[in-house]
C-alpha cells in the first residue's frame, strides 16, 4: 500500500481524508481525526500519534461503560462473566495503547525502526484483546439488547485500533 504523502498546499482535513483512505474504515478514520486537523497539520507522524488517541480515549469511556454495565440490574451471572472478562481485556489494550503512544513521543534518530516495531507489536495486541473481547458475547449467552450495545462499542474501538495500526505502517513505509 502506498503511504499518503501530503500534496504541496493539501489542507490539513484533505490530508486526514487522503491518509485514512489507507485504512480499512476509512469514514470512521476521518470523522474520528477530522476535528483535530489543526493538531495534525500534515504530518503522518502526528495523524499517527492522534489516532493512538483517539483509541485510546474510546478504548478507557467503552471499559468505563462496560464496568457500569455489568453492577447493573437483571444481568446474568454469564453475562456478568463475559463483562468482567471484556473489561480485564480492554484494560490491557489500554496498555498498550498507552505505552504506543509513549513510545510514538520518542520516535527519531535510528531507533525509529526498532521503536515503530515495537508500537506495531503492541497496537496489534490491543487490537487481538479487543477481538478477545466480542468473543465472550457470541452465542445465546447474552440479551439482545446488551449484546447489541456492549458490541457495538467494542467494534467501534477494534475499528479505531485497526485504523490506527493502519496509519502508523503507513509512518513505517515512508521511513523503510
Amino acid at each position: 500500500m502506498e503511504a499518503a504523502r501530503p500534496a504541496v498546499g493539501e489542507t490539513n482535513t484533505e490530508f486526514i481524508r487522503t491518509s485514512c483512505k489507507s485504512t480499512t474504515y476509512p469514514n470512521l478514520c476521518f470523522s474520528s481525526l477530522s476535528s483535530r486537523s489543526t493538531a495534525i497539520g500534515v504530518s503522518p507522524q502526528l495523524l499517527a500519534h492522534e489516532s493512538l488517541t483517539v483509541s485510546l480515549e474510546t478504548t478507557q469511556s467503552t471499559s468505563a461503560m462496560m464496568l457500569k454495565l455489568a453492577h447493573g440490574q437483571g444481568m446474568t451471572p454469564r453475562e456478568v462473566g463475559a463483562m468482567r472478562d471484556c473489561v480485564e481485556e480492554l484494560s490491557d489494550a489500554v496498555d498498550e495503547l498507552r505505552k504506543s503512544l509513549g513510545e510514538m513521543k520518542e520516535l527519531k534518530g535510528k531507533e525509529f525502526g526498532l521503536k515503530m516495531n515495537d508500537i506495531e507489536t503492541w497496537v496489534s495486541a490491543a487490537l487481538t484483546d479487543e477481538d478477545t473481547c466480542t468473543e465472550g458475547f457470541g452465542g445465546k449467552v447474552m440479551n439482545g439488547k446488551v449484546k447489541k450495545v456492549v458490541r457495538g462499542k467494542i467494534l467501534e474501538v477494534a475499528h479505531m485500533t485497526s485504523n490506527a495500526l493502519a496509519l502508523i505502517n503507513s509512518l513505517c513505509a515512508l521511513h523503510g
